[in-house]
């Protein structure tokens, strides 16, 4: 894709404004304010789904807490005043932050206490307090702690022979104030609710009591003899971003394995939760001992920790979930498919095929494509990337046996993918011992792209296989995520992802490629290029326009080359689903842009790019966001994608998405989301992932 996309000349830089950068960290929060939206949405979402979206929101924002205000704090109490490309000090966007999801939190709180929690009661699904309990119900929790739970508790006073406990981030706690009867000595005492037991402990039927309650109600058998003043849930977010220096890959892996289990002590508390009716004594001991300040206070109605209703929403209701959905084979894999499995290779040696999961089997395409590969005698060597996958993975099952079989298999594991340190360390361990070639990537750069590469051997010589993705190589996550794959033997194809390989290895330099954008060196020049020659193809009368699908855009760089492609005259449609710093429909800047969100059962995860370039579109999909992290600090890859069928499927994509009969989310230039998902009858507009489904169960092809 390098050459292609290649403008000879550019237009001449105008003058853009100050303050045309939305705050990215507010952005954030507005994505999180969408999720919130869908946990609202009676019309089109049922129940269950919409409890599932309330722990989401949660979800997200534990997570948020945990890097970016994190990273925030760090920097302000390093000294750090400088402003964000927003225009904030890190003080003033910290305050604005807390705000915001306090605003945010509170109406989650409303939501749930005055709807979803009424309404899960009227179809007999209740998480209950102790006082609500009948006499016999009460004996049946009492008999569970003792026999389940006692056992377990590890109680930590604070006394002048006691320091007061660390305590883990995201852990739900009990914090009890006690009084010695004899001394009259007050102490504070510390219960983590033990993770590794349910939160929701069933009662019969669809009726829980969560854990806190069980053991808060069981104090007096916990601390014998002592007389209980009061007592309090409370949960605490602590800074969870990684620092680690890199010096080679096999250090990186030492350190990252030392930095992990650093992680769990030693950490900044950033976020504290507490019930809105905790006792004024209990909450200032916490703040005091911890360093909170007051407006990193949450106060919210009981139980705290909304990410339980998880397990809420995994209940077997069908009637209150979506409509169930298998995805089905790909069409042209269908095709070569037999009473066993398809023949991936005979598939592309005629043609290359463009895959959409959720609605294109993963297990009957990309996973197919690896295993064969593993299985196969005429397979000499596979190349694969690993930056994500799931617990029990037969992607990695695959490559083992590859390697046990003599097969060359070389497996580069990202091992500082974000939350999945420990358990990609795990994996590039289990790796190694079944004798695959391992490597950690290049120093300073995260390995994000999503490549398979398969060298077979066959009547005319050596063949190349590949698969280049927009996610991961997880089964469990791509039945859950939109994302994009091509499965290709075009040979220029093949060859680049072979010279990636080789550079990822250590064995190249390479940074020039016939098909693939590869970052850090080429997306970012590649895609500016591409707009720029969009203003002079406009400027020349030429059909013009561009069109980006991402999950956040951010970086400066690109959002100029937007902005100016909007004062040329070019329309720019852009498809967000999370941050966007671009401002649309600013007079004299940016009203050529539109920006757009999609949500829904799926997460919109695949990134797509869109050049009209004079009536031949160059049209690529890839790896890559635009944000500084993946167009720097990442190695990311596009392919450009030729066939006409492709070009037309991503199109038609691109018009439903930005269609006024599709339900979505509108950014206005004051940094504001419209929600746009009901007709003018108050009807629901078309669902473009329900849509798709439609599409795929009309299809006929063979169920995964």
């Amino acid at each position: 894709m390098g050459e292609e996309l290649t403008a000879e000349t550019g237009p001449a830089q105008a003058e853009l404004p100050e303050g045309r950068f939305s705050e990215r960290e507010l952005s954030w929060l507005a994505f999180n304010t969408r999720v919130l939206d869908l946990a609202r949405d009676k019309k089109r979402v049922p129940l269950l789904e919409r409890a599932k979206f309330t722990a989401i929101f949660s979800s997200n924002l534990d997570e948020f807490f945990m890097v970016r205000v994190g990273g925030l704090k760090r920097r302000i109490k390093a000294g750090v005043a400088v402003r964000s490309n927003g225009g904030m000090l890190p003080k003033e966007l910290h305050t604005a932050i807390l705000n915001m999801s306090r605003t945010l939190v509170e109406e989650q709180s409303r939501l749930w206490v005055e709807e979803i929690r009424p309404e899960l009661e009227a179809e007999g699904i209740e998480i209950l307090r102790w006082d609500s309990l009948t006499d016999a119900e009460r004996q049946q929790l009492s008999e569970f702690f003792t026999t389940h739970v006692f056992d377990v508790l590890t109680p930590l006073a604070v006394d002048p022979s006691h320091p007061f406990p660390y305590v883990s981030g995201l852990a739900v706690n009990l914090g009890v104030l006690l009084k010695h009867p004899g001394t009259g000595q007050q102490l504070f005492a510390r219960i983590k609710v033990p993770p590794n037991l349910s939160r929701l402990v069933p009662l019969g039927g669809d009726r829980f009591v969560p854990l806190e309650e069980v053991i808060a109600h069981h104090l007096d058998q916990v601390f014998v003899g002592m007389q209980i003043i009061t007592f309090s849930t409370f949960r605490i977010t602590r800074n969870e971003d990684l620092e680690v220096e890199e010096d080679d890959a096999e250090n990186l892996l030492t350190a990252l394995e030392k930095e992990l289990k650093d992680r769990k002590h030693g950490r900044a508390a950033v976020r504290l939760e507490v019930p809105e009716n905790i006792d004024a004594r209990l909450l200032d001991m916490l703040v005091d001992r911890l360093g909170m300040a007051e407006l990193e206070v949450f106060k919210v109605p009981d139980p705290i920790d909304l990410t339980m209703l998880f397990a809420i929403a995994d209940l077997d209701r069908e009637k209150l979930k979506y409509q169930s959905f298998l995805p089905k084979t790909h069409p042209e894999l269908a095709e070569v498919e037999t009473s066993k499995a398809a023949d991936l290779f005979h598939a592309l040696r005629y043609k290359d095929v463009l895959l959409q999961h959720p609605y294109d089997s993963f297990a009957t395409s990309v996973q197919r494509f690896i295993e064969q590969a593993a299985a196969d005698p005429q397979v000499l060597a596979i190349k694969q990337t690993l930056y994500r996958t799931s617990g029990k993975s037969p992607i990695v099952d695959a490559l083992i046996e590859a390697a046990q079989s003599g097969k060359q298999v070389l497996v580069l594991v990202e091992i500082k993918a974000r939350f999945d340190e420990s358990a990609n360390i795990a994996w590039a361990r289990k790796l190694e011992n079944a004798g695959c070639h391992v490597i950690y990537g290049l120093i300073g750069l995260k390995t994000h792209c999503k490549l398979s590469l398969v060298i077979r051997s066959e009547a005319n010589g050596l063949r190349r296989y590949c698969h280049i993705g927009t996610g991961n190589y997880n089964p469990s996550t791509a039945r859950q995520y939109e994302d994009m794959g091509l499965l290709t033997s075009n040979p220029i194809i093949t060859e680049d992802v072979a010279r990636i390989f080789n550079r990822l290895s250590g064995m190249s330099a390479e940074t020039n490629y016939r098909r693939l954008l590869v970052a850090p060196q080429g997306i970012r020049k590649g895609l500016i290029e591409s707009i720029e020659q969009e203003i002079v193809n406009h400027s020349q009368g030429l059909p013009a326009r561009v069109r980006i699908k991402v999950n956040s855009i951010i970086d400066e760089a690109i959002t100029d080359a937007l902005y100016r492609a909007s004062m040329a005259g070019v329309p720019v449609d852009l498809w967000v689903r999370g941050i966007c710093s671009v401002q649309p429909g600013i007079e004299g800047l940016s009203e050529n842009i539109r920006v757009r969100s999609i949500l829904g059962r799926f997460l919109e995860h695949s990134r797509m790019y869109w050049f009209e370039n004079a009536g031949n579109p160059k049209v690529a999909i890839g790896s890559s966001d635009l944000m500084h992290r993946n167009l720097d600090r990442r190695v990311e890859v596009l392919v450009s994608i030729t066939q006409q069928r492709h070009i037309d499927q991503i199109n038609q994509l691109f018009d439903l998405a930005f269609d006024e009969g599709t339900a979505s989310w509108w950014l206005h230039g004051n940094n504001e989301w419209t929600m746009k998902c009901l007709d003018e009858n108050g009807e629901p507009l078309r669902d473009i992932q329900e849509y798709l489904i439609s599409q795929v169960r009309n299809r006929r092809s063979v169920e995964s």
